[in-house]
């Protein structure tokens, strides 16, 4: 699948709208999430390693928020047990076409593609579920239900993966991270005025919490057990043990 460079907001906007994920973001996703996300790629190679290790034999692995798939596709990688069934879900009929695309050569294992809210979709026995930085696109109020839905849709010793933007209450620290990203995403081509547009559309859109209003979240939601496994800079992910 071809990939083209984001250079959505290059030129100045005279009107920066909310950020959508449409058409032209599916075009530019793949190398405007490389470039903007630092860790991103380990990430994705530890989601092969945790579905190895979690995924049970005739269970569902759902990634929510899919894009286009590249979770999905670490996650096949990585699960060796039998009978599998694959579940990507994405709000963005251009993103779901193109994860669609993506994921139409994979061998073994079931794979579903569906166009859906996250918020509407039926979780049932997984043994693993993905929300690779979809979280903070759920209006803050509709977060505890969505994830009292998934813990109930996990098996015993099922796991819940969450990749989120975090948030810092100490403003020192929020402006040391903030400035380790912008340095990321400038060292990635990005100009300050890319930077400060991109910022400007998704600031009614994304909605980032603190690390421990996550864990205090998926607590509240009936997960056992909750740890902090992955961070860099302002990025952050964590295990959700259901049982």
């Amino acid at each position: 699948m071809a990939e083209d460079k984001d250079e959505i907001f290059r030129e100045e906007l005279k009107n920066v709208g909310e950020f959508q994920f449409n058409a032209k973001v599916a075009h530019v996703f793949d190398d405007m999430i490389r470039r903007s996300l630092p860790g991103y790629s380990t990430i994705l190679q530890m989601l092969s390693v945790i579905a190895d290790h979690f995924a049970q034999a005739d269970t569902r692995i759902y990634d929510l928020g899919c894009s286009l798939g590249a979770a999905t596709l670490a996650l096949h990688r990585g699960a060796d047990a039998k009978g599998v069934e694959f579940i990507a879900v994405d709000a963005s009929e251009a993103m779901a076409e193109r994860c669609r695309t993506a994921l139409a050569s994979l061998n073994g294992g079931q794979v579903q593609v569906i166009c859906a809210d996250v918020r509407d979709v039926p979780i049932e026995n997984a043994s693993v579920v993905v929300l690779n930085f979809t979280l903070q696109f759920v209006p803050v109020a509709e977060r505890d239900a969505l994830l009292i839905r998934i813990r109930r849709g996990l098996r015993p010793r099922g796991v819940l993966v969450l990749s989120e933007k975090l948030a810092f209450p100490d403003a020192d620290q929020a402006e040391v991270f903030a400035a380790l990203h912008d340095g990321f995403r400038k060292q990635n081509g990005y100009s300050e005025l890319e930077i400060s547009q991109k910022r400007t559309a998704l600031e009614n859109v994304l909605f980032n919490e603190s690390e421990a209003a996550h864990i205090a979240r998926l607590k509240r939601a009936g997960f056992v057990r909750v740890e902090s496994w992955f961070r860099c800079a302002n990025f952050g992910s964590f295990l959700a043990f259901r049982t």
